[in-house]
């Protein structure tokens, strides 16, 4: 079944049940599906099949709507990062042509200063557009199973920018692989979204939509105010990188008694640290289910199940193969190799990209991962290195070349080096190695205020060192391994 489909049928099933909770504000399935209707009829009266949208819109009640407005209307959704910089913002939107930009109303400054920047581009204020939606009539025509969906902004594992293209066909794909992988929900469970919907929490909506749960939506994450809502909503499932459960077991009002409800705890995005998660285990007992993936094959390329997290051989690995793929490891048995993965919830391809999807998808369909891993005889998979230079830090990709990039449009930088070191809060934390020009004085801090203006908060390094010249090979390219190498000596895996 396509998107399409799942979203007719998860209204037809549960119409009268409460869809999405945003503090005291709720919305019924049937409310929900109106309301989607009703954008997507005025969505589809403005722009042609096909066309892409920009989302820049925080958590909210109306982001299920209109996720599935967009859909409806056979618009191609691309959802950005309200935490990147208007620069980076611009560049998205001027790359896929976008004439449409969709703001939450706290965002209306964000997108007044994009839509100057980019002649051609129009805003639309959510509210405006969901304004009287549910009275709209009409009828729209059912999309293709190949009707691209959805395109995420990636500089994926090349640490180039690109679009990361996903049809009707593969997005339902993911739906299923997250039921038969992830989590079983049941009508009135309900999954407590606290990181932006626009990242891997959002992957779960339309599996619990599917299956008659409930979303409550935070606006953001802040630790007391998840463990309050945690206490008082009683949700089934919760999704939570590694920085979040470190913030939550260390914050004073921690019980675990209040977890009580929660059957599913989901985390990925970033490599769990062992003390973290045995300290996890210790105090909420076998609720994990880890996952693996990337934004071109989401959710589940492997999963850890929670029986699995009670053999402490299995807590370095990132579990057995999901249901619904072929994993395999480009590489003699238990030897490391390049993961790859042919599934039917892998991309369709990069946005306008042709040359850089036949690099990253075999003819005969397999998904190079570039991630470096093993396979034991047991089938589990464990991670041991990234084949590109990508840093994760606190769920969030970072790409060396563009804080690289950053650092060397200050006047007094001469060469930059920038790589992913160990760090307990983050996974990993971003290290920048600096030459400077000669003659010049530059402080840490005034380069990292430099970058401050074109990059995310999250992609900032969080140490400027200076050295007097960067590590080069034979052929004069620089040694970043040369430079990380020692910050991981000692760890099980050189992945934060």
């Amino acid at each position: 079944m396509i998107l399409d489909d799942l979203i007719r049928l998860g209204a037809e099933l549960h119409a009268p049940r409460i869809a999405v909770r945003f503090g005291p504000a709720t919305l019924s399935f049937a409310e929900v599906d109106a309301l989607a209707s009703g954008m997507g009829l005025r969505l589809a009266a403005a722009l042609p099949r096909g066309a892409p949208v920009g989302i820049l819109a925080n958590n909210g009640l109306l982001s299920l709507p209109l996720d599935f407005a967009c859909a409806k209307a056979g618009l191609v959704r691309v959802p950005l990062n309200a935490r990147l910089s208007a620069s980076e913002h611009a560049t998205m939107l001027r790359r896929l042509e976008a004439s449409l930009l969709i703001h939450s109303p706290d965002l209306a400054g964000r997108a007044a200063a994009l839509a100057a920047d980019l002649p051609g581009l129009e805003t639309l204020a959510l509210d405006a557009l969901a304004h009287g939606a549910a009275a709209e009539r009409g009828g729209l025509p059912k999309p293709r199973a190949d009707d691209p969906v959805l395109a995420l902004f990636t500089s994926g594992t090349t640490g180039r920018l690109k679009a990361v293209v996903h049809s009707q066909a593969s997005y339902g794909a993911v739906a299923r692989n997250v039921l038969g992988n992830l989590v079983d929900p049941r009508p009135g469970d309900a999954m407590l979204h606290a990181a932006s919907l626009f990242h891997a929490s959002g992957t779960l909506l339309v599996p619990f939509w599917l299956r008659g749960g409930a979303a409550l939506v935070l606006p953001g994450f802040e630790p007391g105010g998840f463990l309050r809502a945690v206490e008082e909503g009683r949700p089934t499932t919760l999704m939570l990188v590694p920085t979040m459960l470190a913030m939550l077991l260390d914050h004073p009002a921690f019980d675990p008694a209040a977890f009580a409800s929660v059957a599913t705890i989901l985390y990925g995005a970033s490599p769990m640290p062992r003390p973290l998660i045995e300290r996890a285990l210790a105090a909420l007992g076998p609720r994990f289910v880890q996952f693996y993936g990337q934004t071109e094959a989401p959710l589940a390329i492997a999963a850890l199940a929670k029986e699995d997290h009670l053999d402490p051989r299995r807590l370095s690995s990132c579990g057995r193969s999901a249901r619904e793929a072929d994993v395999r490891v480009d590489a003699p048995s238990g030897q490391e190799g390049e993961v790859l993965v042919r599934a039917p919830f892998a991309m369709v391809g990069y946005r306008d990209e042709p040359e850089l999807t036949a690099e990253t998808m075999t003819p005969d369909g397999w998904l190079r991962t570039r991630d470096v891993g093993r396979v034991d005889a047991d089938g589990f998979l464990t991670l041991v290195d990234r084949a590109s230079d990508m840093i994760v830090t606190g769920g969030y990709n970072v790409y060396p070349k563009e804080v690289e990039d950053a650092l060397a449009s200050h006047p007094a930088v001469q060469d930059a080096l920038v790589v992913g070191v160990p760090d307990a809060k983050w996974g990993e934390a971003v290290l920048a190695f600096v030459v400077p020009r000669p003659g010049a004085v530059a402080e840490p801090a005034t380069l990292v205020e430099h970058c401050r203006a074109l990059l995310a908060g999250y992609k900032l390094p969080k140490q400027v060192r200076f050295i007097d010249a960067l590590p080069l090979s034979a052929v004069g390219k620089p040694l970043r391994r040369a430079l990380r190498e020692p910050f991981w000596e000692g760890h099980e895996r050189r992945v934060g």
